[in-house]
């Protein structure tokens, strides 16, 4: 079974407990100068135009997104958040991973590069400037072709290996995100130029100070890497009982090894990660009518008591009232 992911907006659930929270610093690349700001314009009106209302748009071309938001979320978004790169052209928004936040704003942008059960709130929009953010799902095969090409003789060593982070977005980038989502309106090219403008945004992506860590993505053997392929076990199988010593061989690692790098990756415990993939459907469930004691029950939990206490814990209301909201 796998769990919903989430849209960079409408995930699986809302929360009003965001918990404590620290900031953390951004990895720059070179930012947009003053006059440079024609490409950022430009990409918010092509937003606005591939987002008829609020929401989450997949266009012409699969894994390109155009999200579109009018006003501030009064609650936390729950979800799965996919590998991907967001670049935010309007508005302002803030992505828990657990006690971390990551906030941008226009030219700023976010990566995951592994499946994480985030919260997110857009924190600034209006009906008039609403929230726009342009979204590329990442495919780690095609991220490892272009390596070789970028870094012939190895890719940079890195030693951070969290799988967010923030940073500025060049002028090239913004102006490689329009120049994609100008070709969505051309039926017939489509489907041949938008490859290429997507190949051209990942090799300057790993040409930036943060090169080094986008081609982790890439890296069969890179430790992000192992933890993206338990990230998916758990992932398809967080209704089942979960074995650290299992999977730690799935993967090739010693238990205490995957537990290192797992909590590098992901900010959480294989278990607590298991917890929240569990929380965050059952919420979903709820959402569609299903009783407590049964959403519980099909995500994998045997109490009722612990499913009601830990549901609390993590979304500040218990799944009784969730059920009726």
């Amino acid at each position: 079974m796998k769990p919903a992911a989430g849209n960079g907006v409408g995930m699986a659930g809302r929360t009003r407990y965001a918990g404590d929270i620290m900031n953390t610093p951004a990895e720059h690349i070179p930012a947009p100068t003053p006059a440079a700001s024609a490409p950022l314009a430009r990409l918010a009106d092509l937003l606005r135009a591939h987002t008829p209302a609020d929401g989450s748009f997949e266009l012409r071309v699969p894994g390109v997104h155009a999200i579109r938001a009018s006003r501030p979320n009064a609650e936390l978004v729950h979800g799965l958040q996919q590998p991907s790169l967001c670049i935010v052209a309007q508005g302002a928004k803030t992505v828990l991973l657990g006690s971390e936040a990551y906030s941008y704003d226009p030219s700023q942008m976010l990566v995951f590069s592994v499946d994480l059960p985030v919260s997110a709130q857009v924190t600034q929009a209006t009906p008039s400037r609403p929230y726009l953010c342009f979204r590329l799902d990442l495919d780690p095969q095609r991220v490892a072709e272009l390596m070789l090409k970028v870094y012939p003789d190895g890719a940079p060593r890195v030693d951070e290996q969290r799988g967010i982070w923030l940073a500025q977005a060049g002028d090239a980038i913004v102006d490689a995100a329009a120049r994609l989502l100008a070709v969505m309106d051309e039926p017939v090219d489509a489907p041949l130029l938008a490859p290429l403008v997507i190949d051209e945004m990942l090799v300057r992506l790993l040409r930036s100070p943060v090169g080094g860590r986008l081609a982790l993505i890439g890296q069969s053997d890179s430790s992000v890497q192992r933890i993206g392929r338990a990230v998916a076990w758990i992932r398809d199988h967080y209704d089942q009982p979960l074995t650290i010593d299992a999977l730690a061989d799935m993967v090739h690692m010693s238990a205490s090894t995957l537990h290192q790098h797992f909590k590098a990756v992901t900010a959480m415990s294989p278990l607590q990660y298991q917890k929240v993939l569990r929380l965050q459907e059952a919420r979903r469930l709820l959402s569609t009518g299903l009783k407590a004691s049964t959403a519980g029950a099909r995500v994998g939990y045997v109490s009722a008591s612990q499913f009601s206490r830990e549901y609390t814990r993590l979304f500040g209301s218990a799944p009784t009232r969730d059920v009726v909201r």
